[in-house]
């Protein structure tokens, strides 16, 4: 996971998106090899993504900052358009994000009653239902986006994109159980694409082992890099 830091964390995501679109005027300067790091909208976006992740998570221990929250859903829908393109899917699943958090705020509430309560249950249900559906259509287009986009030609970043940004997307309503940690490994057809924390992996199907690790490129976005390391095992 990325881990980005601001005076006011709340504004993080919003931050991105702003900063996106100049990003984005750059971007055919950086591909075209002017500065020593390619940005990649791909893992632009999953700075933005897991940042929403930390603070709406922050953010649930106060129900009175519900202005922030709606505030960081509508970011992140900017943030996906500009550096991945519109999806539908993805802004239904944060709006769906959005008020299944709000739901868990409230039941949290004593006072709610308990016939109300069963219904928000039996409604949050039904929510993570609509929402696994929305995330396989998500991963989706993630991997035909990254399939055409500049890092086609960077065979184990694309696949560590893809890895990561699905990951992150499967983050989305860990309902069934909340305390329950994260998945950390993925399978992007072939390979296996592990979220070490600081840095992540690609294995191959032949055993090779590719260490990636990220970087910020200032006033453009974001890069991946991938290195064998560790030869087969």
């Amino acid at each position: 996971m990325i881990v980005f830091t601001s005076a006011n964390p709340v504004d993080v995501v919003f931050w991105v998106a702003m900063r996106i679109r100049n990003a984005l005027l750059l971007l055919a300067v950086v591909m075209a090899g002017c500065v020593p790091a390619a940005v990649s909208p791909g893992i632009t976006f999953l700075i933005g993504l897991n940042n929403y992740q930390d603070e709406m998570d922050r953010l649930g221990a106060r129900p009175e900052r519900w202005p922030d929250r709606q505030r960081l859903a509508e970011s992140i829908k900017t943030t996906y358009v500009a550096t991945l393109g519109g999806s539908k899917e993805f802004n239904r699943l944060v709006d769906l994000d959005l008020r299944r958090r709000e739901f868990l705020i409230t039941l949290r509430q004593e006072s709610v009653g308990g016939e109300r309560a069963k219904e928000m249950r039996e409604e949050l249900a039904r929510m993570n239902e609509q929402m696994e559906g929305l995330k396989k259509v998500i991963k989706g287009q993630i991997a035909r986006i990254e399939s055409q986009g500049p890092a086609q030609g960077q065979g184990i970043e694309s696949v560590a994109t893809i890895g990561l940004l699905n990951l992150a997307i499967d983050s989305f309503a860990v309902a069934s159980s909340p305390t329950a940690p994260a998945a950390e490994s993925i399978r992007v057809g072939p390979y296996v694409v592990t979220d070490e924390g600081y840095f992540s992996t690609v294995k191959t199907p032949e055993g090779q082992t590719f260490h990636c690790t990220t970087t910020m490129v200032p006033d453009a976005g974001a890069s991946i890099k991938c290195e064998p390391g560790g030869g087969k095992r």
